[in-house]
Parts: structure tokens; C-alpha cells; sequence
């Protein structure tokens, strides 16, 4: 389900009766070894966030989930589109490249939260997100 541009790995809940727990697998720091910005998003029953690539940076999505969503994904202008469903709960990180397009689709009934991980800080005058829907129907 991977492509050259994207990289998704389902991570082991190693929780207890307190609640789930979800580390980053050895290795996933050295993807982005600047780490300079992180953001939390919710995204609510219904709703999709995304619909865009970056074009300078990479991203890490930090997604844990108890309800049904889906990834979509390409792997840059004119390639097919791709999609991922993820039922149930758990977590998940997806490594996304500059060029890729990618969108978070809440199809479930419970609120979403996915935290993004960046090597470059959101800069307003210098916006590094461009529109590329990819999940179709869901904007």
C-alpha cells in the first residue's frame, strides 16, 4: 500500500487498562531529524483535512484512532490515487515527501485527532501547501 513517496506503518498499542500508548518505532527520528513544528488536528465525523502536498518540506502524520477513517494519497501530480481505509482503533504513522498529496478522511462517528510532525515551521509568507485534492467527493 506504500508508495515511493509515501510510507505507512500501523504502531502496537502497548497500553493498559489506564489507556492506549503509542511510541514511534526505532529508526521513524531519522526521517525527520529537524523536527521544527507539531500540530495537533481534529477532525470531526464526515470531515477531511489535507487535499494538498508540500513542495519543500516532509511530514510525519501521528494518527490514533477508535472508529473507521481512511488515507488518500499520490504520489505527485498526474499518478493514481491511492486510499487506505483503517477500521476499528489503533495507530498509525504515515511519512509523506514533498510532492505528495495527502488527505485524512474521518468516515467514522467519533472525533479524529492526528498530530503533524514537520521539518519546517508553518511560515504564512512563505506557504508551503498547495491545493491537489485527492480524496474525491470530500473536501
Amino acid at each position: 500500500m506504500d508508495s515511493e513517496l509515501v510510507r505507512i506503518v500501523t504502531i502496537p498499542d502497548t497500553g493498559d487498562h489506564r489507556g492506549g500508548s503509542f511510541a514511534l518505532p526505532d529508526g521513524w527520528n531519522r526521517f525527520l531529524p529537524n523536527l521544527v513544528d507539531i500540530h495537533v488536528t481534529m477532525i470531526r465525523p464526515g470531515q477531511v483535512r489535507g487535499n494538498h502536498y508540500h513542495a519543500r518540506h516532509k511530514e510525519i502524520l501521528l494518527v490514533i484512532y477508535r472508529d473507521e477513517w481512511s488515507f488518500y494519497w499520490d504520489s505527485g501530480a498526474g499518478t493514481a490515487i491511492q486510499e487506505r481505509v483503517f477500521p476499528g482503533t489503533g495507530g498509525v504513522l504515515i511519512a509523506v515527501m514533498p510532492l505528495a498529496s495527502h488527505a485524512v478522511f474521518n468516515s467514522g462517528k467519533r472525533d479524529l485527532f492526528v498530530a503533524g510532525l514537520s521539518d519546517a515551521r508553518h511560515d504564512p509568507n512563505r506557504p508551503d501547501a498547495f491545493p491537489r485534492p485527492v480524496a474525491p467527493g470530500k473536501r
